[in-house]
């Protein structure tokens, strides 16, 4: 506790005492105390500032578990908070590891193109189900929020600053973008 609270607990400890002092009905009559009366308010003050002083330690003591409390909640969240998507991901490992060990035992390219297409499945599943999302522009305009230049080919397939090929695609995490599509952009061709 720092200094500015146990000064606060202090004036209120002192405040109450005062208080009940101030209400005894000898006081108000005008009438002088005893010394075993003293002695007895006394006594019940001191009651009283034990009673508030424990229930200031128990106080502080359950912010203090309350603190570490949120402190171990908070890097569990870290820790562990991929726990669910590294699990649909596994899915996909071992699928890829299936695929790997099924290449060199047998060269039948229509069943290893059949099981990467299920893999890749897989794969955009458990991504779509932690939204992300992929960025495939082609064809549409060049946005440069999402989409990142390579290069500019002249074309008059289609309009100036149009996606024609994409090189790399782009990915978005709840609608905030993790990576840029690399692109190629359409500009006039020379002489049009």
């Amino acid at each position: 506790m720092d200094k500015e609270q146990e000064q606060m607990v202090e004036e209120t400890g002192e405040n109450e005492v005062q208080d009940e002092v101030q209400d005894t009905p000898e006081q108000e009559s005008g009438q002088e105390l005893s010394p075993e009366e003293l002695g007895r308010l006394l006594e019940d003050a001191r009651n009283k500032a034990d009673e508030h002083w424990d229930q200031v330690v128990r106080t502080r003591a359950e912010l203090d578990n309350l603190k570490k409390r949120h402190q171990r909640e908070l890097e569990n969240a870290h820790k562990y908070g991929l726990e669910k998507f590294v699990g649909e991901l596994l899915g996909v490992w071992d699928s890829l590891e299936m695929g790997y060990e099924a290449a060199k035992e047998n060269h039948d390219v229509e069943k290893l193109l059949e099981g990467t297409e299920l893999t890749l499945k897989m794969l955009a599943d458990a991504m779509n189900k932690f939204g992300v999302e992929q960025i495939d522009p082609q064809g549409q305009p060049f946005d440069p929020e999402l989409h990142q230049a390579m290069s500019m080919v002249p074309t008059d397939d289609v309009p100036p600053n149009t996606v024609v090929q994409v090189v790399q695609k782009g990915y978005a995490l709840n609608g905030r973008l993790v990576r840029p599509a690399m692109v190629m952009v359409s500009q006039a061709a020379q002489g049009s």
